[in-house]
C-alpha cells in the first residue's frame, strides 16, 4: 500500500503567514512543471508567529519533492487531510 506524506515548510515571524501563502504559489508551480501528483497544497497559521506551507504527497513522488524543495519537515498525512 502507498503511503501518503505532508512535506512540511515553516515560516517564523510577524510575516510568516504571507511568506507561507506565497510558498504554496511555489509548490503548485513545481508540481505542474514537473507535472507531478499531489493531493493537496495548502498554509497553516499555527500561531500569531509561525505559519507552514504543506503539499500532501504519494510516498513514490516524496523523494522527487524533497530533493528539489528541502521540506523542513514530513509527516504521515491523516486520510481526511487528502481531501
Amino acid at each position: 500500500m502507498n503511503r501518503i506524506l505532508k512535506l512540511i515548510w515553516d515560516f517564523k515571524g510577524p510575516d510568516g503567514l504571507g511568506t507561507a501563502k506565497h510558498h504554496c504559489i511555489h509548490l503548485k508551480e513545481f508540481a505542474s512543471r514537473e507535472q507531478l501528483h499531489y493531493y493537496k497544497i495548502d498554509c497553516k497559521e499555527i500561531s500569531e508567529l509561525h505559519a507552514a506551507a504543506f503539499i500532501i504527497v504519494d510516498e513514490m513522488d516524496m523523494k522527487t519533492y524533497r530533493n528539489a524543495l528541502k521540506p523542513h519537515r514530513g509527516e504521515l498525512a491523516k486520510p481526511q487531510e487528502t481531501s
